[in-house]
């Protein structure tokens, strides 16, 4: 983990912070090229090429910003989407990691490669 990323989560409680790991490690393994890790600002961002995710902490959860997530929408209830189209991930739910897969590997693919 990028050590501005890494000072940026010390902030928010162990619970977050673990929570954040596992989305990135999906993120990570989601990406169909190397992904780059870095603070866009001041918000945690993983970028291939143009495409972008942002993996947002809140003190109870964290909201996921990536283009796919309307998408994936049906596989999806239960959880929150915000007007502006973020997944909220509570700590208290259980982590969607299919569709965050499936979430991850669509917004992370690079132009031209479809």
């Amino acid at each position: 983990m990028q050590d501005e990323v890494k000072a940026y989560l010390e902030k928010y409680p162990e619970a977050i912070r673990e929570l954040y790991v596992q989305l990135r490690t999906v993120a990570y393994e989601s990406a169909a090229q190397e992904i780059e890790e870095k603070l866009w600002a001041k918000l945690p961002s993983y970028y291939a090429g143009d495409a972008f995710v942002r993996l947002i902490p809140f003190k109870d959860h964290i909201n996921v910003e990536a283009r796919a997530v309307d998408s994936c929408r049906e596989q999806l209830t239960g959880y929150k989407i915000t007007a502006k189209g973020m997944l909220q991930i509570y700590l208290k739910q259980p982590v969607p990691v299919d569709a965050l897969r499936q979430i991850f590997a669509e917004t992370l693919r690079e132009k031209g490669a479809e």
